[in-house]
């Protein structure tokens, strides 16, 4: 459970909630866990089984504030809101922005920067804390010729220029990706970056785990009232969540990349868990989609300290977090939206 930027987190799917007074009461197996008062709340996000009492849910919808249901995947299911329609007025303002080409690419940029800052920061960590093991020459010289990517996207002028810069980065940030996986490196080989189909393990793993990350940020989206099929760098395009695949970019790096090398480097997945389609593709067992998935529900329990609030987080929330600061800039609350860059 956590309470961060008027937003109230359930996170653990066995409590319930219900109201008395102007409070939220948190039960857990009719025991009172919390209690939350209703003052200044905008929104609540629940990923709770047990649910949300029709009293309270009466009380929010009077209040303006919105209740949110995901499931402890974290897929968006509903969102329960009061007779106030304020997210219109915010679809409205994303929607101008996206059929503006200066405005769109002003957010585009955003996501962008945090994308090679965290990036770069995947490399200068590895060789930081394995120097012992990897060529650092070699990695520090990429990670040079990423930080100057910084530069050229604060001074490109066109979603062409941006384009073109990030695909740039990305095929560096991947010449040096093999060099990150230190343990089964015989079965866990990363030549070039493939899908639709992967056609090896690791490239299975990280096209997994980039479609959870893209769910996540579509939920989060989603949640804060925002459209997540309409996108500032990402096009338009029938049945993509373009607006997801732009938050997801600046956490790529640090979250679904470093999950999966954390799979290989601490030996928790194994070749055995993978098995090859008549297509070609590479793809997980059972087993091993099972194991993924635990492994990550609990990545995404991890505590952090969010760079830009200064508050201890959940991996799991930040999606929601940078959601919210989307929303709060689309509204004019926040100068410029701030890209998660961690350190």
């Amino acid at each position: 459970m956590k309470k961060l930027l008027n937003t109230l987190y359930i996170s653990t799917p066995d409590y319930y909630l219900s109201l008395d007074g102007e409070n939220i009461v948190v039960l857990l197996e009719n025991e009172t866990a919390a209690r939350v008062t209703l003052h200044n709340l905008e929104a609540i996000v629940t990923c709770g089984y047990k649910g949300v009492s029709p009293a309270l849910l009466g009380k929010c919808a009077e209040s303006g504030i919105s209740v949110c249901f995901l499931k402890p995947t974290g897929k968006f299911l509903a969102r329960v809101s009061g007779e106030q329609r304020g997210n219109v007025f915010l679809r409205k303002t994303q929607y101008r922005i996206s059929d503006n080409d200066e405005d769109s690419l002003m957010f585009a940029k955003s996501f962008i920067t945090g994308k090679i800052y965290n990036s770069r920061w995947v490399i200068e960590r590895a060789a930081r804390d394995h120097s012992l093991r990897l060529d650092v020459d070699k990695l520090k010289n990429v990670s040079l010729e990423i930080k100057d990517s910084l530069t050229k996207v604060d001074t490109c002028n066109s979603s062409a220029e941006l384009l073109g810069i990030e695909g740039e980065t990305a095929v560096r940030y991947f010449s040096v990706f093999n060099d990150l996986i230190l343990q089964q490196k015989e079965d866990f080989k990363f030549i070039t970056r493939n899908r639709r189909p992967p056609l090896d393990n690791v490239n299975a793993m990280l096209s997994l785990s980039y479609t959870l990350l893209a769910s996540m940020c579509a939920a989060a989206l989603e949640t804060v009232g925002l459209d997540p099929y309409v996108g500032f760098f990402h096009t338009d395009r029938p049945g993509r969540k373009s607006l997801a695949l732009d938050l997801m970019e600046e956490l790529r790096s640090v979250f679904a990349d470093r999950f999966v090398l954390s799979l290989i480097n601490k030996k928790i997945i194994s070749p055995a868990m993978f098995e090859k389609a008549e297509s070609g593709a590479v793809i997980l067992t059972e087993n091993g989609r099972k194991l993924f998935f635990t492994e990550w529900q609990k990545r995404k329990k991890e505590v952090i300290t969010h760079p830009f609030l200064k508050e201890k987080v959940e991996w799991g929330m930040v999606p929601y977090t940078q959601a919210l600061l989307l929303a709060r800039t689309l509204r004019g609350d926040l100068d410029a939206y701030p890209p998660f860059m961690w350190k």
